[in-house]
């Protein structure tokens, strides 16, 4: 429940978000698993801006 009401309060999709990373957690770096806290998380599928 923690998790869900976290992606909501950061305006991420909560069922998006934790499909996701309940995809990508298995064979994610521990030291790097901040990344997947709702506040850092980035979708997988969403294009990064590439510098100019």
């Amino acid at each position: 429940m923690t998790l869900i009401e976290s992606a909501k309060m950061n305006d991420q999709d909560p069922q998006a978000y934790l499909a996701d990373v309940l995809d990508r957690i298995h064979d994610h770096k521990a030291n790097r698993l901040d990344e997947l806290l709702p506040w850092n998380w980035v979708p997988k599928s969403t294009p990064q801006a590439e510098a100019a």
